[in-house]
């Protein structure tokens, strides 16, 4: 079985294990004040070009996200997302949960604008409603869209105007930022938003994201919120250690290097699909791609490959999502496309 059906279905980059052994009968402090936290911590700071913001080793993406929303809002207040966000759509209520509403808005090839912003506020604006006070995006989108510099920077000015904050989910940032249409840097992008996460999980770590908190609104007591939401682990230097192996060299680390190759992998699957007339359900320039097939021909894939059925079934087409990694391998794509097309025809 060749698996396509996530980003996460392997284990960790070897030298991340490796990192992790060597400081494996290690004595350090715990819940994430040991010296590889801090150390993780100094290596983003200089990274992003901001040593004025705080950086926290979180567990996984959905306590990254239900955390910041808790921390960042009073209790009437609200949060602005795609139909498509992970926030509203993959994480169970969990915001909800916590007391805050996500007014969803159907996205534009799953991104955010000025202008549904604008739309939101139209309807949410007064006492009887709850009042949106945060924007979260992910870049790239769930459907594997990015946001330009010039559409980062309209919204980050639309959440100015608006007195709001912009929250960004990374969990698949380094494959926005390396990919070839991308003309926004972790430095810009870190200067225009008030909250990020670095994604660790579905980039070659065994599991961890690195949160970047700019805006002190949000950061107030935030660790007491981590652990209100069961987020602080015991032993957070195993995230620590994991980023500081990721991120060693800056932007020529192997975090980098193993987004780029996912992105790679993606392009060589999107360019063969294309070739075989297949069309898609989304406009995806990153390391998730999203044919539409006929289901008689899903069920054939499926004897060899593993993947999500992402829609459901429309006059005997159905969309799937197929997911490059860091440990895709080019005879895997091969496979899939040589299987597809004896399929097709």
């Amino acid at each position: 079985m060749i698996y396509f059906r996530s980003d996460y279905s392997q284990g960790a980059h070897p030298k991340v294990m490796e990192a992790l052994a060597k400081t494996n009968l290690e004595h350090t402090d715990g819940y994430g004040l040991d010296e590889h936290c801090q150390n993780a911590a100094a290596m983003i700071k200089d990274l992003i070009g901001i040593q004025d913001c705080e950086v926290y080793m979180m567990v996984g993406g959905t306590p990254c996200n239900i955390t910041v929303i808790a921390a960042s809002l009073r209790p009437y207040e609200a949060v602005i997302a795609a139909r498509s966000g992970h926030a509203y759509f993959h994480e169970t209520g969990g915001a909800e949960a916590t007391g805050h509403r996500i007014v969803a808005v159907e996205g534009v090839n799953g991104k955010l604008t000025p202008e549904l912003l604008d739309r939101a506020w139209a309807e949410y604006e007064d006492e009887h409603t709850p009042l949106p006070r945060m924007v979260y995006i992910s870049q790239p989108t769930e459907i594997g869209s990015i946001y330009s510099k010039a559409e980062m920077t309209a919204l980050a000015q639309k959440c100015r105007e608006r007195d709001m904050l912009l929250y960004v989910d990374g969990a698949r940032l380094g494959c926005a930022l390396t990919c070839k249409e991308n003309d926004l840097s972790i430095q810009e992008l870190a200067q225009l938003c008030d909250a990020f996460y670095i994604g660790g999980t579905k980039n070659g770590a065994l599991f961890g994201e690195a949160l970047v908190i700019k805006t002190p609104q949000i950061n107030d007591h935030f660790r007491w919120m981590i652990k209100r939401q069961c987020g602080l682990l015991a032993k957070g230097r195993l995230i620590g250690v994991q980023f500081e192996a990721l991120l060693e060299g800056g932007m020529d680390s192997i975090y980098f290097e193993m987004a780029a190759h996912a992105n790679k992998m993606a392009e060589k699957l999107r360019n063969g699909l294309e070739e075989r007339h297949v069309p898609f359900y989304s406009c995806s320039q990153t390391n998730q791609l999203f044919p539409v097939l006929p289901t008689g021909v899903i069920r054939e894939l499926e004897k060899d490959f593993f993947f999500y059925e992402w829609a459901p079934e429309t006059n005997g087409m159905t969309p799937i999502r197929l997911v490059t990694a860091w440990g895709t391998q080019e005879a895997e794509i091969d496979a899939f496309l040589k299987k597809i097309g004896e399929i097709l025809g």
